[in-house]
């Protein structure tokens, strides 16, 4: 089953005469067929697509996201909540054909422009078999058999940087030569891109691989933006991106607001003045939506804000930590008020152990950082929403390419195609809130899919230690060794 939204896609599905790259007309959202080249937006299809963040990334480079493919039915509804105009098809994609996903997001004869998405992968197999021969590392394959099948212009895969050492590093030669065999080529050197060098106020290093259809032209990588900020700078270094208090120090304190002790949003008069980025990220530049769609929202609204319930112990262990440093006993890093976020993790999905993802400390505050807090960190704008529950929010976040970092790589993307996109004027509004607060089996229902494991629904049967018996071997070791 596809799931296509109350709005429909709005693009005109009349087949395209056969043109060549130069002369391409893809027909966006509301157009009139009469567009000027510059105006086109190329067509992406974004796979394994959790809450969006190559989704944002890309619609903010000028792409129309037609397709979103995730078999989490509860990432699915995030994405609809954010995506109004994007078919969710909430399948895993080994059941799914690239004829299927073409349908599914309504663009007739149409090219698609880029397939984009990080597929997940063990890395290695055992001596003696093919890397991507293992059933591990299957969906590898199937991110290659769809680009082929969608016979994409471009595709952009994404996963993590230990893909390119030790053993890892051999499963990279093999996917090159699968996606030669494909038709495809890939620009090498493949490069691993850090957030922090565009604009992200956290330290995330992700690989990043290129690739187009024999005889397209084969997109660049983006050059560095920004520096690290706490880093040391070296001759001719680029300016410094945002710090952790670019990014928080304008949002109010969740704690103090006893609402979120039971809901995640609030409407506040609160919020303080915003940095540079801060003022991005609350779409009050001018730039702020750079080609992508206005969305209809409340700027108002603080959301992604729960409240997290810390003992005192946990909080004066939080206090005493030095900013920058681990706390020992939560392992949780504290920001550093002048510095960037550590890279944010997702935790493990319901059908792994549902464990929670490590949430840094704020700067400022004895307690864990917000949803919204972790957002503001990752690039993705306040307009945007994540499920209710911290669980699955920082969970969403963890999994996600920070937006800025996914726009600065589909822009070098649309410039091998040679589109030049100016931003819609008519906003969009945002989906139902309900959708938020779906738990998996809700979710499940909303799509018509049946609903996947969750061990977060049973007990482990292990026992969690006390903070009070964390506290006394603390205090024991202390008079030991002083």
């Amino acid at each position: 089953m596809f799931w296509q939204n109350d709005y429909k896609i709005l693009w005109t599905t009349r087949k395209m005469r056969s043109t060549s790259s130069g002369e391409r007309a893809n027909i966006g959202p509301n157009d009139t067929g009469r567009r000027k080249r510059c105006n086109v937006r190329p067509i992406g299809i974004d796979l394994f697509a959790g809450s969006g963040g190559l989704s944002l990334g890309f619609e903010q480079a000028g792409f129309d996201i037609a397709a979103a493919v995730e078999i989490d039915p509860v990432h699915c509804a995030v994405h609809k909540f954010n995506f109004p105009l994007t078919a969710i098809v909430p399948r895993a994609v080994e059941a799914l054909s690239g004829a299927e996903i073409a349908e599914a997001a309504g663009i007739g004869g149409r090219e698609v422009d880029c397939v984009f998405g990080g597929a997940p992968c063990q890395g290695f197999s055992l001596i003696g078999h093919r890397i991507l021969d293992d059933p591990r590392n299957r969906l590898v394959r199937e991110f290659v058999r769809l680009v082929a099948e969608l016979d994409a212009r471009t595709f952009v895969f994404e996963n993590v940087k230990g893909l390119t050492v030790g053993r890892h590093r051999a499963m990279l030669d093999e996917l090159v030569e699968a996606f030669s065999e494909a038709g495809y080529e890939v620009r090498i050197p493949w490069k691993v891109l850090n957030a922090g060098r565009f604009g992200v106020p956290q330290n995330r290093e992700r690989l990043i691989l290129l690739g187009a259809r024999k005889g397209e032209r084969l997109p660049d990588y983006p050059a560095p933006l920004t520096g690290i900020a706490g880093r040391r700078k070296r001759n001719g270094a680029l300016p410094d991106g945002p710090t952790c208090a670019d990014a928080l120090g304008d949002l109010p304190d969740a704690d103090g607001f006893d609402v979120l002790s039971g809901s995640d949003a609030v409407e506040t008069a609160a919020f303080g003045e915003p940095s540079a980025y801060a003022s991005s990220l609350r779409c009050l530049a001018n730039d702020a939506w750079h080609c992508g769609y206005m969305r209809e929202w409340n700027p108002a609204l603080l959301t992604g804000s729960s409240r997290t319930r810390h003992t005192p112990i946990s909080r004066r262990r939080f206090r005493e930590t030095e900013a920058g440093a681990v706390e020992p006993i939560s392992r949780f890093f504290k920001l550093a008020e002048a510095g960037v976020s550590n890279t944010l993790r997702a935790g493990t999905d319901g059908a792994r152990g549902a464990f929670t993802s490590p949430r840094p400390i704020h700067y400022r505050y004895d307690r864990c950082v917000t949803v919204r807090e972790m957002a503001r960190l990752h690039g993705f704008p306040d307009w945007f929403r994540f499920h209710v529950t911290k669980w699955h929010g920082a969970r969403q976040i963890g999994n996600a390419v920070p937006p800025p970092l996914a726009r600065a790589i589909a822009g070098k993307v649309a410039e091998a195609l040679g589109a030049n996109p100016a931003r819609p004027e008519d906003p969009l509004p945002l989906g139902d809130p309900a959708l938020l607060a779906l738990d998996a089996s809700a979710a499940a229902r909303h799509f018509g899919v049946e609903a996947r494991p969750n061990r977060r629904d049973r007990k482990s049967g292990a026992t969690k230690r006390k903070q009070v018996d964390i506290e006394r071997e603390r205090v024991a070791e202390q008079r030991a060794y002083g």
